[in-house]
């Protein structure tokens, strides 16, 4: 996306005010469900302590998510989510459970059980993952049954398929979109942003920023340039202000405050912008 056009959008974007909507340490509102995150999310599937994920809590990274019956319930974020309630600072974390079960009756049963396992009595989103098309109306009614009674508060979907998005925001079931965008995957920001209306505008959380790694691979990085850091990519999906939120995953202490660095550093100006877009371009797939 062209700078002035990152540019124009910031401006019209209702939610940022007359304050700078580009300083990564504040919280924003995800969309229009009135929870306050911080820029950054806490992935639980890539192995950090419970040590680096409460640090990274404390910074304002209180977006978690918590993985799948299948994988991506590490210990270290079981256990950092329970220090954090056990401190009674429930109210600050926001944490979205994550079902790939595809089937109403697997959702649920699942989803409770994970609540059991936490120790807590909901949860903040329940996000349908890995939907190249849209969930089947039986898995949706599961949902809403779980929202209804109290379970979980909103719904989110996450999906590589950019035709997706613009159809369920104008159905205005699900209250966060979890979508797949970096500089190799650009898709969004022609087939998906533009149809979103401000004043009714899900929450944006993106992943993938460093395409599995490969865009901080050293011999991908055009001739004479360094290649990106992690933290270039989480900045990069966060200099577009339709992103709220930008997952990161750590396996360890270091690479955590490494992931934090993105807070510090900022968005991208046009420069910083035009490289990254170069090399997204040697991996280009709309």
């Amino acid at each position: 996306m062209p700078y002035e056009t990152v540019v124009k959008y910031a401006k019209e974007m209702t939610r940022f005010g007359e304050e700078n909507p580009m300083d990564f340490h504040k919280k924003i509102v995800l969309g229009q469900t009135g929870l306050e995150v911080g820029r950054l999310g806490i992935a639980s599937g890539y192995g950090a302590p419970a040590e680096a994920i409460e640090e990274a809590f404390e910074r304002g990274c209180n977006y978690f998510t918590w993985g799948t019956f299948i994988k991506g319930r590490m210990p270290g974020m079981k256990r950092a989510i329970q220090n954090i309630v056990g401190k009674g600072l429930r109210q600050d974390l926001v944490l979205a459970m994550f079902s790939y079960a595809h089937n109403p009756f697997l959702t649920e049963f699942f989803f409770l059980r994970g609540l059991k396992t936490l120790g807590i009595d909901h949860a903040d989103i329940l996000i349908l993952g890995y939907c190249p098309q849209r969930p089947s109306q039986r898995v949706i009614d599961g949902a809403v049954r779980l929202k209804e009674r109290g379970a979980v508060r909103y719904l989110g979907v996450s999906s590589h398929s950019t035709k997706l998005f613009p159809l369920l925001a104008h159905e205005s079931i699900f209250d966060v979109f979890h979508v797949r965008y970096n500089p190799a995957h650009r898709g969004v920001e022609f087939k998906v942003f533009p149809y979103l209306a401000a004043e009714k505008k899900p929450g944006i959380v993106s992943f993938t920023a460093t395409r599995w790694g490969q865009l901080l691979r050293p011999e991908k990085a055009p001739a004479g340039e360094r290649p990106p850091t992690a933290a270039d990519c989480y900045r990069y999906a966060l200099s577009n202000p339709f992103v709220d939120v930008c997952m990161v995953g750590a396996k360890n202490a270091l690479q955590m405050r490494e992931n934090l660095g993105a807070l510090d550093e900022g968005p991208m100006d046009e420069g910083e912008l035009s490289r990254m877009n170069r090399l997204g371009e040697r991996f280009r797939e709309m």
